[in-house]
């Protein structure tokens, strides 16, 4: 064996070295893993109960982006007669039963946890979701004059007959077919869209309201009631709903020497999404198979598109509880940390707001992580930027903001005669486009700099740069982050962030700028590790130097955490570092195309996901480098659409202080917990890590970072 192990580690960086398929797991079915980890959330009684409620609600959005977007390019090889396995040796064909076997089997594991648990539970808390038919007629009467007045104007009833086409049902569109009787032995439908005005669940009014509560019942369960008004005259036999999704993976192509303004080519691609394929159609069951046929037959799918539930369809509307007023019924509300710094003028460390920024940060660089410290750390040294009359460029790259972005008025208030602002607005982030467009517009109209990436790529990069005139001349400040300048995402999802006058991270910076928004060709940075050209084999020559070091003094040690493992070349280096003895310990919240544990191959391996409070989205690699510890932390997940087809950025941690924290107390933090953690079996499948009790009892991660940075 011992051979065996010289001779693959030798030739590890060559094409020889093979991978067999079975030593990848397949990326869908991967995905699925995720979100039904995001759906044990939901089914675990141990969660505040509107937590549970959140839970169910993005297992169903994330379900839907899902459909959208990757099956979406599953069906577009299926209809392409493509039978090329993938790396994991499957091939489309037989791929898709086992995607739709397993999603009908969460869908239907969803309405379960919802009929059986969640809504009893809410009743039992006042919260009490009921069906028409169980109201009185003083209900009834007062949902009939708010379904006159908020919804009857707007409904459109679509008939469906030999003049009449089936209609274009829109992307994400939850709709009723009615069934009405006719003169004519066949069958008569119409169609009738659920318009999004109202939320999903609709308040029953009380006398008693006060936000905290109440009876409510599905917007489409209202229309369905009060349906004969839309048809006058016929007889409503039945009517049931049904939900589309479409392919919405919008391709676009700018490196069209023709498309020179990317801009209005997104604007016009955009119109695209709502006329895609359809990749699913999900029924309530009481439709009748003979109908479901028809109107899969109708929507020009197949039966693979057809999904089957037994309850309310499209659960993302459930985020409407969560403006309820319960406080009680959610996690303890975190109030972030402060972070503190020393400005030289005090001994003692003072508060962020409080101190000379641009001397604190001369000082030592500041180091955050979110949403234990304050996102107001950013917006504060943004401001405080935009405001000082010796700034003289600041500089930025956007990918997902939000709405109302506090960071949008700082830019266009720093833009004077003396102050040169420049961003880098992504207009391709998926599903974001629309926003960011009208953002761009915002910017272009205060006179900011405002340009939309590179031809064939995403700028997925979070950094921005601050140029100051000094005593000694110009100084540059930088902040880089693996998240977005998002402040509404910054109260949950978990990024980790620094800002600092580094003289040789400043200059990586603005040389990364000018290849953003001139012709520069840079490939080769200081200190950061960019993408592309070479993210992919500055990683994987790292992996080998461990593997060189291990060799010759052991102790070879890689701990790296990210939201995805998918690129076969990183994958095939882990292995080979497996092979030669080095020990590691990979944090992946989502998709995990490695397997970890299989003799000769991955003994040394050890995968485990969270999914907890809060989402984990930094990205943190780790080499002990023989003693010589180097972390990087950065945008980027070892995927090939981060590698190879988007701008990401790695940047190192250089502050022994912070490095400290990361290498002493983050990362174990994360290895040692047992309450939001899965670890990823040799088979594929998921264990949750406190199935496995041990001494110490049951370790938060999430809840010792609250409690780490309060103190």
């Amino acid at each position: 064996m011992a051979e065996t192990i010289e001779q693959r580690v030798e030739i590890a960086d060559e094409p020889l070295f093979r991978v067999p398929p079975e030593l990848y797991l397949n990326r869908e079915l991967s995905w699925l893993a995720f979100n039904e980890r995001v759906l044990e959330e939901a089914e675990d009684p141990t969660n505040p109960l509107l937590e549970r409620v959140k839970f169910l609600a993005i297992f169903s959005s994330n379900l839907d982006e899902f459909f959208m977007i990757r099956v979406a390019n599953l069906k577009r090889k299926l209809t392409a007669g493509i039978i090329e396995p993938g790396p994991d040796g499957l091939p489309p064909q037989a791929l898709a039963p086992r995607l739709r076997e397993m999603t009908q089997r969460l869908l239907e594991r969803q309405q379960d946890v919802l009929n059986r648990s969640i809504l009893p539970e809410l009743r039992t808390n006042g919260i009490d979701v009921q069906a028409v038919d169980a109201l009185d007629a003083d209900d009834r009467a007062v949902l009939s004059s708010l379904f006159e007045r908020d919804l009857f104007p707007i409904l459109t009833p679509q008939a469906i007959d030999r003049g009449r086409r089936f209609p274009h049902v829109s992307n994400q569109s939850l709709n009723l077919l009615v069934h009405l009787k006719g003169d004519e032995p066949d069958a008569r439908y119409a169609r009738v869209k659920i318009p999004a005005v109202l939320d999903r669940l609709v308040r029953v009014p009380s006398a008693e309201d006060e936000g905290a509560g109440g009876r409510f019942i599905w917007l489409e369960e209202l229309v369905a009631a009060e349906i004969v008004r839309l048809f006058p005259g016929n007889e409503v036999l039945a009517v049931y709903p049904f939900q589309v999704n479409r392919d919405s993976d919008i391709e676009f192509d700018d490196t069209d020497d023709d498309a020179l303004d990317l801009l209005h080519l997104v604007e016009r691609q955009l119109s695209q999404r709502t006329f895609g394929v359809v990749t699913q159609i999900v029924v309530d069951a009481s439709m009748p198979v003979s109908v479901r046929n028809w109107l899969v037959n109708q929507m020009h799918g197949t039966e693979r598109d057809l999904y089957v539930v037994d309850g309310a369809l499209a659960l993302d509307g459930l985020f409407c509880l969560l403006s309820l007023k319960r406080p009680d019924l959610l996690d303890p509300p975190l109030v972030p940390a402060s972070v503190t710094v020393q400005d030289g003028r005090a001994t003692e460390p003072i508060e962020w707001d409080e101190a000379d920024v641009f001397a604190a940060i001369r000082h030592q660089d500041v180091m955050m992580q979110r949403p234990y410290q304050s996102f107001t750390t950013i917006t504060h040294f943004l401001g405080t930027a935009a405001r000082d009359p010796n700034v003289v460029a600041i500089k930025q790259t956007l990918y997902r903001l939000g709405k109302n972005s506090p960071i949008i008025p700082l830019l266009m208030e720093a833009r004077d005669d003396d102050t040169q602002v420049a961003v880098l607005m992504e207009v391709k982030a998926r599903f974001d486009e629309e926003n960011n467009i009208a953002l761009a517009h915002e910017l272009e109209t205060a006179g900011v700099h405002v340009n939309y990436g590179l031809a064939g790529l995403k700028t997925h990069c979070k950094a921005l740069l601050v140029v100051r005139r000094e005593s000694d001349g110009l100084r540059r400040y930088v902040h880089l982050s693996t998240g977005n300048y998002n402040a509404a995402t910054a109260r949950t999802y978990e990024d980790i962030g620094i800002i600092t006058a580094n003289e040789a991270i400043a200059a990586d910076v603005s040389e990364l700028f000018n290849a953003l928004t001139g012709f520069s060709r840079q490939d080769t940075y200081r200190t950061l590790i960019v993408a592309p050209p070479n993210m992919r084999d500055q990683i994987i020559s790292r992996i080998e130097r461990e593997i060189a070091q291990h060799m010759e003094q052991g102790r070879g040690r890689l701990i790296f955490k990210m939201n995805s493992l998918v690129d076969r070349e990183v994958i095939r280096a882990l292995y080979a570092a497996s092979i030669a003895g080095v020990e590691i310990d990979l944090i992946v919240r989502g998709i995990c195309c490695l397997r970890p544990g299989v003799p000769g191959w991955s003994e040394n391996i050890r995968v485990r996901s969270l999914v907890g409070r809060f989402l984990e989205h930094s990205r943190i690699y780790y080499f002990r480098n023989g003693g010589d510890d180097q972390i990087y932390l950065g945008s980027a997940d070892m995927m090939e659409r981060n590698l190879d087809r988007r701008v990401e950025v790695l940047f190192p941690i250089n502050d022994p202080a912070h490095k400290s924290r990361i290498r002493d107390e983050i990362l174990p933090a994360y290895l040692r917990d047992t309450a939001n953690s899965r670890v990823l079996n040799a088979d594929g499948t998921y264990q949750r890590v406190c199935e496995q009790p041990d001494a110490t009892g049951e370790f938060n991660v999430q809840r010792w970072l609250i409690d780490f940075y309060r103190r």
